[in-house]
């Protein structure tokens, strides 16, 4: 296990996902130690990755905040964790704050490269050094270790911070998920890629799985009718093999629907997770998401002048397949992570006020179609100085 103080109050301790159990086990029993001989009862456990009852065995304070690796965090949560930290760095000089996880570090890059943003805005002037050791930390240690969705997260978060994004809680419906480019999968130039869509990592929506050839300019999966969207938003593609149980990530990507703008969004390979380094999806293909305010029953006629016409030379629209009754599509769910709630009130009821200098610690399936249940992940700010309004 790497324990490593970041400042003098603020320490990351990381642990392989490869590490054999009793391994881990006895370098968190060894840590403990170490934490307790130094710091006493002064320090807080913070863990991002799954729960581990050995962390509750051998500390006396720890709070969960986990969520998936190699994803970003929820955006409520992302706050939660930053709030948390200076709630406990504030209320005792004496206090340190221990970032912990298992697994990959994008984790522990996301927490602290947020926490970098946090103390900037929120901090007082003589913490001028310990951002300085924060960045010079991340630069060194996990710069390039985060996905891209994990630096959107904290582009929000920066934004939301500083009130360069404003935020709303109206939902948005996703029309259409436009792949400019086929990727090549099966080693003639095409592939049969599905997609699956998540909100507040449940499922709530699966595509058939489309049949692209080659000489296609770009795969539309359109969503008839429109799915409703809110809150935090995973999007996985997935190419099938043929006459297999076997599937292929083709891309990722996350999103908050509140800080989409102008109903749309198009993503580079490299602002695309796990395509940012495959070679098998091209250099300048890219990812369109289409959105609308309200829901929208688009004609199949009209899809298909839009997508499939050019000025040159008409194709032909995809074959999709609905009848596949294989559960490939429907693995990987992680609504059961940890069964971990969002921090903070679920009616959003409560707001955390985040101060220049001090701070206040506040107590506190799977169709084809829209949602009928209403997930309320947005997020509030207010624009100019600090004190700003966080939903927590």
């Amino acid at each position: 296990m790497d324990v490593t103080y970041i400042t003098e109050r603020i320490i990351v301790m990381s642990f392989p996902w490869e590490g054999y159990d009793d391994i881990y086990r006895q370098s968190v029993k060894e840590a403990s130690r170490m934490l307790n001989d130094k710091h006493g009862d002064g320090y807080l456990i913070l863990n991002i990755s799954e729960k581990r009852s050995i962390l509750n065995k051998c500390n006396k304070q720890v709070l969960d905040f986990g969520w998936p690796q190699r994803l970003a965090p929820p955006l409520e949560r992302l706050c939660g964790v930053c709030k948390a930290v200076d709630s406990w760095l504030n209320t005792d000089p004496r206090h340190v704050a221990v970032i912990h996880s298992k697994g990959e570090r994008g984790r522990s890059g996301v927490i602290v490269a947020s926490y970098m943003h946090y103390s900037n805005i929120c901090a007082s002037a003589d913490q001028a050094l310990d951002r300085f050791a924060m960045k010079k930390f991340y630069d060194d240690k996990l710069g390039g270790v985060t996905q891209p969705s994990q630096r959107r997260y904290v582009h929000y978060f920066a934004g939301l911070l500083s009130g360069g994004i404003k935020m709303n809680s109206s939902p948005i419906y996703l029309n259409h998920v436009i792949i400019h480019g086929v990727p090549d999968f099966d080693g003639r130039g095409s592939c049969r890629p599905f997609i699956k869509v998540y909100q507040g990592m449940e499922p709530v929506f699966v595509s058939g799985i489309y049949q692209v050839t080659a000489n296609q300019p770009r795969i539309c999966i359109s969503l008839d009718p429109s799915l409703s969207l809110k809150g935090d938003v995973l999007v996985k593609c997935f190419h099938k093999r043929p006459r297999s149980n076997i599937r292929d990530i083709v891309f990722r990507c996350q999103f908050h629907t509140c800080a989409v703008s102008n109903h749309g969004m198009t993503l580079q390979k490299h602002e695309l997770d796990d395509a940012c380094d495959d070679p098998r999806f091209p250099d300048a293909s890219k990812v369109e998401l289409m959105f609308s305010a309200h829901p929208v029953k688009f004609k199949r006629e009209s899809i298909f002048l839009i997508i499939y016409k050019t000025e040159s030379q008409e194709f032909p629209p995809h074959f999709i397949d609905y009848s596949s009754v294989d559960p490939l599509e429907r693995w990987d769910s992680y609504e059961n992570f940890n069964s971990l709630p969002n921090q903070g009130p679920l009616d959003g009821s409560l707001y955390a006020t985040v101060s220049k200098v001090r701070s206040e610690r506040v107590n506190g399936g799977l169709h084809n179609g829209p949602l009928t249940q209403s997930a309320d992940s947005g997020i509030s700010s207010t624009s100019g100085e600090c004190p700003l309004v966080v939903m927590l």
